[in-house]
């Protein structure tokens, strides 16, 4: 999909920088089609706390097959386990991000990064390699009355390594070949700049079986809600884990 100049993209060493936008800024017709084909909820999760547009059993393309779907797989329309106990974890302890810069990877809906700008993060990035994602966030971001925070869409595998001072991600440990070049990312970038960081994952054998699981501490543990066992095949808990190389 093209983007529109209504997207305010700003182009900047290749990659694509959606930096403080508001929805009314947003290519119309996508925000239109995002508005009528999500709802708006809180329940059901481990964040009541904050606002996002998802799909829902009472949204039409719930129920429709998957390749009716206009755009591509819409990951960022599901709050996921793993991205529900990170979030969890930053407002229950928002020490973690206060006045300290973010770096979230797989952003989806953006919840983590909302979760750690509400806990008073100084300067956030959310990376996601979906622009409808993009889209998703900085709607997400004026329902819990956010400035949208800039919102990088690449593979920031690819990229040269920025100083952060924590890099969190949620549900990321879903493919072997990813979660291979996940570990190295995070291993070069702690050596390089101590980063902090935190990883969410409610125990999918891709990340239980994972070399990464030696190199981790639990930080926290949460009993996921019953719509969310629901929706991801009856996984019951989720955890936070601290990586530690």
């Amino acid at each position: 999909m093209a983007l529109s100049p209504g997207w305010r993209a700003v182009r900047s060493s290749g990659f694509l920088l959606f930096p403080w936008g508001t929805g009314s800024l947003l290519d119309p017709k996508m925000k239109a089609f995002l508005e009528e084909n999500t709802e708006v909820t809180s329940s059901g999760t481990l964040t009541p706390e904050i606002q996002l547009r998802l799909l829902t059993p009472r949204c039409k393309f719930w129920w429709e097959r998957a390749d009716l779907w206009p755009l591509r797989d819409p990951y960022w329309a599901i709050y996921w386990p793993g991205g529900q106990a990170l979030s969890r974890y930053l407002l229950d302890n928002p020490d973690v991000v206060r006045g300290r810069s973010v770096l979230d990877i797989g952003s989806g809906c953006g919840a983590t990064a909302i979760a750690a700008k509400m806990s008073g993060a100084l300067r956030i990035l959310a990376n996601d390699i979906d622009p409808i994602a993009g889209m998703a966030i900085t709607l997400n971001c004026e329902l819990n009355q956010l400035n949208p925070f800039p919102i990088l869409i690449k593979n920031i595998l690819d990229l040269e390594q920025d100083k952060w001072d924590l890099v969190v991600l949620g549900d990321m440990f879903y493919d072997e070949d990813l979660a291979d070049s996940l570990l190295q990312w995070l291993k070069n970038c702690f050596e390089t700049h101590r980063t902090q960081v935190l990883i969410g994952d409610p125990g999918r054998p891709q990340f239980s079986g994972h070399s990464i699981q030696h190199q981790l501490h639990k930080v926290a543990e949460y009993s996921l809600p019953e719509p969310t066992r629901q929706d991801n095949n009856g996984l019951t808990t989720s955890t936070v884990w601290q990586f530690q190389p």
